[in-house]
């Protein structure tokens, strides 16, 4: 090796040119596995009829929901395994292999038969694809984050992972606009019949040049130092997890910065996407918009956080948008549904829904053990048809025994019916004869089936009219991404910054992991689910709400500044 190509042995000896081929080749690897991973979600409604065809519509739902947070669970077991194949072999040799994993995952998702030709084990194909996913993720932004950081300098840290921040962004844009264009060009209903594979098989092509870029790349000047003094760590584990001082910094760094930005950034990318097409009843393809322009907007804003926490510090701006989202949560949600339908606002204001049932008769929604008979009663009928409608509702305990009754304002009053011991078919037809009843009551009651605006096509003209309409909504939804930015910005350098060289792949990629993997992966089904228990559509908010709260107050009396640290050192 000449001396022009030996790799660098600090960050010092970094050229400019050198330090954009760094970032833009991690960047572009890593954009590629948030495509991979969103691209689920954003089909998440479409694909629960293909694999959880043989479950009540809610249950399906929900259980598509918990099917992408699968590939949250596992993130922190990835974060393990290569957090120590980085720390022991290289970066470079461990975001290879993440990104290997999660390609040859996704374009087999693509290739999965459904329940209709294989039964039970479409879904637990598909589960275990998710599963690979989750795994692979689980070292890939700890693996990009620390690469770059240790080419950075050590003033132009936070600007130069910004980069690595924004890529989340870029991914989503990347899936959304990949399943609109797939959706447009083959029609509706040609795309939820075969068309929803073609995002999945795409992603080959994609595999095959993040691959090919990143074998260009050398080691981190700050491991290659690490080697070549003998230093590299042969207990990364133990030394992360055992040690007090070490392990201090992780509970801090969990319970502080990431479970703030786990729940934070998934209640603005995710739940909120979730609660305008599910709750608001707004067509997906206005949702689809509406999402594309918060996404397009965040896009720079990572990277402006990212640069202004290298002057004022990284600790100040990420609870800046912890604040930020703990004002917004109750609100801005309010807003969106006055905003978003304000049909469905005021029939839920003026007409109010009981449900009078028997408390023995009612389950929590969330048992997702796949029987057919646990969401049979007349209860939980009652109160997933109005879920499945988005109708809020109080709850009345019943005589012992009686069916359930709805009670739609001081006109109308329908009757519950029950599936117990029905096979799973006529539960399911018995569930659908409801609905159909409820959903003509409430419309007579003056409950709206959908909101109003629906987009009709792509011109100029239509996007127009939906900016001008649903301006409001909009405006909350830029501000919840103002929100999740500011925390997510500076996060990779604060992170890259807190943890020594030697274990700082292990110990840094795991609470990153269980912070957005657990608290944010799990947030829209944990939502969706203290909603439909209590009967609220705003009462699930709380889940996310707490755990911001607690990570403020552990960030702002715990978490060090760290933009002057040499993470050289």
């Amino acid at each position: 090796m000449t001396d022009a190509q030996a790799p660098a042995t600090s960050a010092a000896d970094v050229s400019p040119a050198k330090l954009r081929q760094v970032v833009a080749a991690s960047a572009a690897g890593t954009v590629f596995e948030w495509y991979d991973f969103f691209v689920y979600g954003a089909l998440a409604s479409v694909m629960s009829a293909h694999f959880f065809a043989g479950l009540p519509d809610a249950q399906a739902f929900v259980f598509t929901l918990l099917t992408f947070a699968v590939g949250f669970i596992v993130r922190p077991i990835g974060a393990l395994v290569f957090g120590k194949i980085g720390d022991s072999t290289g970066r470079k040799g461990a975001f290879l292999i993440t990104i290997t994993i999660m390609g040859l995952a996704t374009f087999a998702i693509g290739m999965l038969p459904t329940a209709e030709t294989i039964g039970v084990w479409a879904p637990i194909l598909l589960v275990t694809c998710r599963v690979a996913q989750g795994f692979a993720l689980g070292g890939e932004y700890g693996g990009a984050a620390i690469y770059v950081a240790e080419h950075a300098p050590d003033k132009g840290r936070g600007a130069a992972t910004g980069w690595i921040q924004g890529t989340a962004s870029v991914g989503l844009i990347g899936a959304l606009a990949v399943v609109l264009i797939s959706r447009a060009i083959l029609g509706e209903e040609a795309f939820r019949a075969w068309g929803w594979r073609i995002p999945f098989l795409v992603s080959i092509g994609l595999l095959a040049i993040s691959v090919w870029i990143r074998m260009q790349l050398e080691e981190s000047p700050a491991f290659q130092k690490l080697k070549e003094e003998g230093n590299i760590s042969k207990r990364a584990y133990a030394e992360s997890f055992t040690e007090w001082r070490n392990l201090k910094i992780v509970l801090i760094a969990l319970f502080g910065v990431m479970m703030a930005q786990g729940v934070v950034w998934y209640t603005a990318h995710f739940y909120s996407q979730f609660y305008l097409e599910r709750i608001l009843k707004i067509d997906s393809q206005t949702v689809n918009l509406i999402m594309i322009t918060v996404v397009l907007v965040s896009a720079p804003l990572y990277i402006f956080f990212a640069r202004l926490s290298d002057s004022i510090g990284r600790k100040p701006v990420m609870l800046f948008g912890m604040l930020l989202m703990l004002a917004l949560y109750f609100p801005g949600f309010h807003f969106i549904t006055q905003a978003g339908n304000p049909a469905l606002d005021a029939a839920s204001r003026n007409t109010p829904v009981v449900v009078i049932a028997d408390p023995a008769d009612c389950t929590f929604q969330l048992d997702l053990t796949g029987g057919a008979q646990q969401f049979s009663t007349s209860c939980d009928i009652a109160k997933g048809a109005l879920s499945n409608a988005g109708v809020g509702y109080t709850t009345e305990a019943g005589p012992a025994g009686a069916l359930t009754r709805i009670r739609i304002g001081d006109q109308i009053e329908l009757e519950g019916v029950s599936a117990a011991g029905q096979t799973l078919s006529e539960i399911r037809a018995t569930r659908a004869e409801f609905s159909d009843r409820l959903r003509a009551a409430l419309t007579e009651a003056g409950y709206p089936s959908a909101a109003p605006g629906a987009m009709q096509n792509w011109s100029v003209a239509e996007i127009s009219r939906v900016f001008s309409e649903k301006w409001g909504v909009i405006a909350v939804m830029v501000l919840f991404i103002v929100a999740a930015c500011a925390l997510y910005g500076p996060q990779a350098a604060a992170l890259v910054e807190l943890f020594p060289t030697r274990i700082r792949y292990t110990a840094m990629s795991l609470p990153y992991h269980v912070g957005t993997g657990w608290f944010g992966g799990l947030l829209p089904a944990i939502v969706f689910a203290i909603n439909t228990a209590t009967g609220s559509i705003y009462s699930g908010l709380w889940f996310p709400a707490i755990a911001t709260a607690i990570a403020a107050l552990v960030t702002f009396f715990f978490w060090p500044e760290t933009k002057n640290r040499d993470i050289h050192a």
